[in-house]
């Protein structure tokens, strides 16, 4: 109101901020979701049930074909034939034959669709699937088997000895019995032995019963003249013995055949006349079992490459790989775990052009010659029947002994059964025991023959340590065991043995506090800084250490506050390429606490490398420890994986793991799958790996 008594209307005023948030917060019943009618919007729609009636029409059987004259090629007529491949899809067939699928589900696959027939499995021809009287055909009265392939035994579905079968069952063994030839009177020379049933009845009806006892007890008593005793049991001795042995040569025949073991010892003389033209050439002179499978590989046949760590099998694969390339096919390698893969890929990205990468979190150039990716992706293919099988030619399996895994093998074994015929497999190991047995069941389940190719001899020597020392004054107590010749050392487990009990009964009697307590990570400092110091000492790094825990792995990285590893020209090296990797990160990304703590471990030679880390951490930690610039990597057991790393010694902290269930020791094949001495300590030959 004015001076004048007048009314002024003002502008309305917006609220502030603070009044807007307190009415937010204080009157709920005032947002949209209380007040579904005015802020919901409704699409109408027309019902129209007729269109839940529609079925597409099924593809017809028969097609129409037309007839020609051969001589003249004039039409003259037309006749009904079986559609046959044409329209054999993806949804309603097994057939290679069958037509190709969508391009987007070329690399997949889809859920909808057939896989492919597997090899090794004979394919139902087209006439046994469209007969529609073959269940009516099977007699299950004989037609039924009793005995599973590969048992002995099996079910007896003969009928149990009733009261009114018991006359017919003793005319049967009546029966049986006259057929079993009597040894005796082939023995004495009896012309009767040989006669045949019908003719022993009638002699029998032709001679009195007492003429007929007496001729039995004189062919006893000349029984006991003409051979003792003793040499019946000589000559049916031999004779068992003889089928004893001509048992196991069968068994054993049987049990190889489709496993062939190729001699390695002796060198390839022929093999560049046999291999005028390889498809892929090496700088160096390749070994003997190297040469023998790459034979195999020109004759299109699968092998089993179980040769020794760093031996050098990656040379195969890498030929099957150069072989598909000039066959104009595809090849597949792959890996348990992720690491292994996406080192594989940037070994063979340099080597072939052509390369892809499939992995549960990254996928490169699906369409690439050579694709690399995990087991489970390609058992996801095999599955969803993708059409990329169609142009495979070689299947590498990469540590194919995970097949052994208790939660993970069946995966192995699944895609070894899915594999179509015309896949050829490559397995690489070295960690497997029986490997003529695995060979055997890999050829008997795929219908082919598996070459198994293996080295004499470890190229790089190890050696096995036990470590006592728990800081800088006791780094010495290092006790060979096991020397480069495979012989156990007795004194240097003895004195391992000891100097552990002297160390025990020194802390047991001295006045004070007793130490600190054992797992205490004071103590785990001081063991490793006193390791360290030893293996820098002779120059025995870079190392792995392998902790089977991961939050052990973060604490003992974490504690080496003290150690550098590194000059300065690597740790400027270091920051560069870290620097030119996480740059492809976010901004706040950058600053994440786990990628600032690890930049800070690797300018001082340590690195942590387990499934807790980003991957792009883990995949730049690889890349570091390639060129050298990792001194010290704590790892858990999966880096173990095939990976080639430039180690020269491997530290267990511990030999008992937690394996999901309960805590036990390291199995034999665990211990030794362990990344020893790879590319750069073969080409030295007085290297020698160190086990602590």
């Amino acid at each position: 109101m004015t001076e004048h008594g007048s009314n002024v209307n003002l502008l309305p005023v917006s609220p502030g901020a603070d009044t807007l948030i307190s009415e937010y917060l204080n009157n709920l019943e005032r947002l949209p979701i209380h007040d579904v009618l005015r802020h919901q919007r409704f699409v109408a729609r027309e019902a129209d049930p007729a269109s839940l009636l529609h079925i597409e029409l099924s593809s017809l059987p028969t097609t129409i074909k037309v007839t020609r004259d051969p001589t003249t090629g004039k039409l003259t007529g037309y006749k009904e034939v079986p559609a046959g491949s044409s329209l054999k899809t993806a949804k309603n067939s097994l057939s290679m034959l069958r037509l190709p699928g969508p391009l987007d589900e070329a690399v997949r696959g889809s859920s909808t669709n057939y896989p492919f027939w597997p090899g090794g499995m004979d394919e139902p021809s087209a006439a046994v699937l469209a007969s529609t009287a073959g269940l009516a055909e099977i007699d299950f009265e004989n037609d039924l088997l009793t005995t599973a392939p590969g048992f002995s035994q099996g079910m007896d579905f003969a009928e149990k000895k009733t009261d009114n079968n018991v006359e017919a069952t003793d005319i049967c063994h009546k029966s049986a019995k006259k057929t079993l030839l009597d040894l005796t009177k082939v023995l004495t020379g009896d012309d009767d032995a040989w006669l045949s049933d019908d003719e022993q009845w009638e002699k029998e009806d032709e001679e009195s019963s007492s003429a007929y006892r007496k001729k039995i007890e004189e062919i006893k008593l000349n029984t006991d003249k003409v051979l003792s005793s003793d040499d019946l049991a000589k000559l049916t001795g031999k004779s068992e013995k003889l089928e004893n042995v001509t048992r196991e040569k069968l068994q054993k025949t049987s049990k190889e055949e489709w496993a062939v073991w190729v001699d390695v010892s002796a060198p390839v003389d022929d093999y560049y006349k046999r291999v005028p033209d390889p498809a892929y050439k090496w700088p160096f002179e390749l070994d003997v079992f190297q040469k023998q499978a790459i034979l195999h590989l020109e004759q299109h046949e699968s092998v089993f490459v179980a040769a020794h760590t760093s031996a050098g099998k990656t040379v195969v694969a890498e030929y099957a790989i150069a072989l598909s390339a000039r066959h104009m096919t595809r090849a597949i390698y792959t890996s348990p775990i992720k690491a292994l893969s996406n080192q594989k890929f940037r070994d063979f990205k340099q080597t072939f052009k052509d390369v892809g990468l499939l992995t549960g979190d990254v996928q490169i150039r699906p369409e690439a010659q050579c694709l690399i990716m995990t087991t489970e992706i390609l058992r996801s293919m095999l599955y969803n029947g993708a059409d990329t099988i169609r142009d495979l030619e070689w299947v590498i399996f990469d540590e194919v002994h995970y097949i052994n895994d208790s939660e993970r093998g069946v995966v192995w074994e699944e895609v070894l059964i899915l594999l179509p015929s015309h896949c050829n497999i490559i397995l690489l190991s070295a960690t497997v025991p029986n490997t003529m047995e695995f060979a055997d069941w890999v050829g008997r389940t795929k219908g082919k023959k598996i070459y198994v190719i293996s080295t004499l001899k470890r190229p790089v020597p190890l050696e096995h340590f036990i470590y006592t020392g728990n800081s800088t004054k006791s780094s010495d107590e290092n006790f060979l065991i096991v020397g480069a010749e495979k012989q156990f050392i007795n004194a240097g487990y003895s004195k391992a043995v000891e100097a552990k009990k002297a160390r025990a009964t020194k802390s047991s009697t001295a006045f004070g506090a007793k130490g600190i307590r054992q797992g205490d990570p004071r103590q785990n400092k001081g063991v490793w800084l006193s390791i360290i110091h030893m293996l820098r000492k002779k120059s025995q790094l870079p190392v792995v250490a392998f902790t089977f825990s991961k939050r052990k792995c973060d604490e003992n990285a974490s504690q080496l506050t003290s150690i550098d590893l590194l000059t300065a020209a690597e740790k400027s090296e270091v920051h560069i390429f870290f620097q030119k990797c996480v740059s492809r990160l976010k901004g706040s990304d950058k600053k994440l606490p786990q990628v600032v703590h690890m930049q800070e471990l690797l300018k001082r030679g340590i690195a942590v490398h387990h499934s807790g880390i980003l991957p792009i951490l883990k995949e730049v930690i690889e890349m570091i420890f390639q060129k050298g610039l990792v001194k010290l990597l704590f790892a858990t057991e999966t880096f173990a994986m095939g990976v080639n790393m430039p180690a020269r010694t491997v530290v267990f902290d511990s030999l008992r793991k937690h394996d999901g269930i309960n805590f036990r020791d390291l199995l034999p094949g665990e211990y030794i799958q362990v990344p020893i001495i790879t590319a750069s300590g073969c080409l030295s030959s007085d290297h020698v790996a160190h086990y602590c």
